[in-house]
């Protein structure tokens, strides 16, 4: 099925639908991966060892996904729009608070109350995503989502971009704990953005709603737990989908949270200097161009199957740590963070933006966005504490070579559901799942 002729005046008033939300999950990274910023000063401030501040972080984590799992079914019910606000003001608030006790010199019970405030802060952040995915979903085609892929990528890289070269610069130059200050205003202005712009699907601004031709079944009402239940977690390619995406949550925060303490510790490039914002860039950069380069592939040269794209760029992510690993000095180190990046996002953005609507339809793309997103940080989780202790113990050297097989299974996953997209209606169910696989011998 090819996706309709949409008028001029739809197109704009899409982007003037997905802008402003891509805006706001910007600055949900933002007041998230802040931390990432601040967690080695905050550490030496206060005596606690990468152990310490990685048990932080998973338990941010880990509240993130559960969080997500349980929150998607929600958003599909209310709309991404509520969620979405919600969202932006419960994060919004946590960041303000954090900010606000320690500009008033907080200094006891560190470990147990940040944990407790970054875990509640996450809670909120799992809205983010459920909601960009659940609102674009009825504005675009199957045959479409590979260019949102790309969009949904430059949202994320847009998020790091603020968190880790602004909030570098923050850092730098402002007292430290502006460092959450400045991302709680962030999202109180686009709170308000959204409230009065963003539409939940086309006929809410005015539009015909259209057949997006993915796994949607039964119309455009809302859907139950049975509903869910079947199209989503009892669905075999959204399954696998999902172990591949707990492959990527281990390769992308295993780099992310920990690039900054690298590049300090072994290459002597401080947060907020000229070549840490130029790794920051390259965050931003690398994933803008993975984003792009993924969903163009997969629209243009595979029919808008997602696996084929997945699987070339995990191979991707092999070969940029393998040389990271090895990076002889701070300037190549900085090149390559950005050029991992690109694999990494590029693969994120794809199954967890795009597949996860491919194969979960309008009516439950909130829920497997969340069962995806979930079971990612989930993995995410084993970065904090079990990676930073292997760092703390052994030193940089196991870094990446911790992080390489989870890549090689990630696209071992791919080969499986190689072929695998999304049925059209009145087409037979392969199995259990919402996909069907065109006629090719050797395929499972």
């Amino acid at each position: 099925m090819e996706a309709p002729a949409h008028s001029r005046a739809f197109r704009l008033r899409r982007f003037a639908n997905w802008f402003p939300l891509g805006i706001t999950y910007a600055t949900f990274y933002m007041g998230r991966y802040n931390f990432n910023v601040v967690k080695g000063h905050v550490g030496a401030l206060y005596g606690l060892d990468k152990a310490h501040m990685g048990f932080i972080a998973t338990a941010g984590f880990w509240t993130y996904a559960l969080s997500v799992i349980f929150n998607g079914p929600l958003a599909d019910r209310f709309g991404g729009k509520k969620a979405m606000l919600f969202g932006a003001l419960g994060a919004g608030s946590l960041n303000l608070i954090i900010g606000l006790l320690f500009f008033r010199g907080w200094h006891t019970h560190i470990l147990v109350g940040l944990s407790l405030l970054y875990s509640a802060n996450m809670y909120f952040q799992s809205f983010g995503a459920l909601s960009v995915v659940k609102v674009n979903a009825p504005w675009f085609h199957h045959r479409e989502r590979g260019v949102f892929g790309g969009i949904f990528g430059i949202m994320i890289s847009s998020g790091y971009f603020l968190a880790l070269k602004v909030g570098g610069v923050i850092f730098q130059n402002l007292p430290w704990y502006f460092v959450f200050l400045v991302p709680a205003f962030a999202m109180a202005v686009m709170f308000v953005v959204d409230l009065l712009v963003v539409r939940d699907s086309p006929q809410d601004a005015g539009y015909e709603d259209f057949d997006t031709g993915d796994a949607t079944v039964g119309g455009h009402g809302k859907a139950d737990f049975s509903y869910l239940f079947t199209h989503v977690f009892k669905n075999p390619i959204i399954v696998t989908i999902a172990c591949a995406e707990f492959c990527t949550g281990f390769v992308r925060q295993g780099l992310l949270l920990y690039f900054t303490e690298y590049l300090d510790e072994v290459h002597h490039i401080r947060p907020g200097s000229y070549w840490h914002g130029w790794a920051a860039a390259g965050v931003t950069m690398g994933g803008i161009a993975g984003g792009l380069l993924c969903g163009f592939l997969s629209d243009r040269f595979f029919s808008s199957r997602r696996p084929p794209v997945a699987f070339i760029f995990y191979l991707g992510q092999v070969g940029s740590m393998l040389a990271l690993g090895h990076s002889p000095g701070p300037r190549t180190a900085v090149f390559l963070i950005g050029f991992a990046c690109m694999w990494i996002f590029g693969v994120h953005g794809m199954l967890s933006g795009t597949a996860s609507v491919d194969f979960g339809g309008r009516k439950a793309a909130a829920t497997a966005t969340g069962f995806l997103d979930g079971i990612q940080y989930l993995a995410s989780g084993l970065t904090g504490f079990g990676l930073g202790a292997l760092i703390q113990k052994y030193g940089w050297g196991v870094w990446t070579w911790s992080i390489i097989p989870f890549s090689c299974v990630g696209a071992l996953l791919m080969v499986r559901i190689w072929n695998a997209r999304p049925r059209t209606s009145g087409e037979k169910l392969l199995g259990d799942s919402n996909a069907r696989l065109p006629p090719s011998p050797g395929v499972a």
